[in-house]
């Protein structure tokens, strides 16, 4: 494992990923956004989200099976929040595909994993074209931040639901109760922040996990979500697990890493 590589800077804030080498390692690369509510605690001595226990249990699998697996943190409330975290996340991958030789992956096929909040972001990088600028004095920067394949558990996919209404509070800063008609600078933001509403038939290929008794994220997140992506002809598949709630503990069932592992294999490995 190499730690602490800086993939950007932000106001003299480093941003940190972690990469994680196969033994064997097949030549694709995978981004990997663990889930912490898009927050991150105030303490000078909290652990970085790039540690979470969540790397182990969704990435882990991915790397037996030869997947080079990046681990970031990102910008997160209450100090930064949207578009913050989505932004450094899209500047993680274009940093990857930018010197994939460096690290023996394909640019051209780069996946995305993530839960709950990460879940989100993954989404988010599958279905934003992420363009890069090309007038950016970094090379880099003029770099696509988007992805071709995506695996996303839990994720809070329309934050116009009602059931969203805290995450308009925490991750988008946007009060309670506020009546927010369409044409509404508020209302325009959390559109925007939605992946839902990103969705085109050129999306890559989405896998979908949510446990049934998932009491933050309803399941009915990702039914509504797979059902917008499979009407736009994007190759979806919804896995719903009945006895699991929220946290990542169900992707340590050996089939739910074996289904992940799969839609990579056929779907980066074109």
């Amino acid at each position: 494992m190499e730690a602490n590589l800086v993939y950007g800077m932000y106001s003299g804030l480093a941003l940190l990923m972690d990469i994680y080498r196969p033994a064997r390692p097949n030549g694709y690369g995978i981004i990997h956004i663990s889930g912490s509510g898009w927050n991150a605690p105030l303490s000078l001595d909290a652990r970085p989200l790039k540690e979470s226990s969540h790397v182990q249990i969704e990435g882990d699998p991915l790397v037996e099976a030869g997947y080079t697996l990046f681990t970031v943190n990102h910008r997160a409330t209450p100090r930064f929040p949207y578009p913050a975290a989505v932004e450094d996340v899209q500047r993680a991958v274009r940093f990857i595909r930018y010197h994939a030789p460096k690290y023996g992956v394909n640019p051209d096929r780069i996946g995305a994993i993530g839960g709950s909040s990460g879940g989100h972001l993954v989404s988010m990088l599958g279905l934003l074209d992420g363009r890069g600028d090309p007038e950016d004095d970094s090379p880099i920067n003029r770099t696509s931040a988007r992805v071709q394949c995506v695996v996303a558990r839990a994720a809070p996919t329309n934050l116009l639901d009602a059931q969203a209404s805290a995450v308009r509070v925490l991750f988008l800063g946007i009060p309670l109760g506020q009546e927010l008609p369409p044409g509404s600078p508020e209302y325009r933001r959390i559109t925007a922040a939605s992946p839902i509403t990103h969705i085109t038939p050129d999306a890559p290929p989405f896998l979908l996990l949510h446990g049934e008794q998932d009491d933050i994220v309803p399941i009915a997140q990702s039914e509504g979500f797979a059902t917008a992506l499979a009407a736009a002809g994007v190759e979806v598949k919804l896995v719903r697990i009945p006895d699991a709630g929220h946290g990542p503990a169900a992707g340590q069932r050996p089939e739910i890493a074996a289904q992940i592992v799969a839609w990579f294999d056929s779907h980066l490995k074109q």
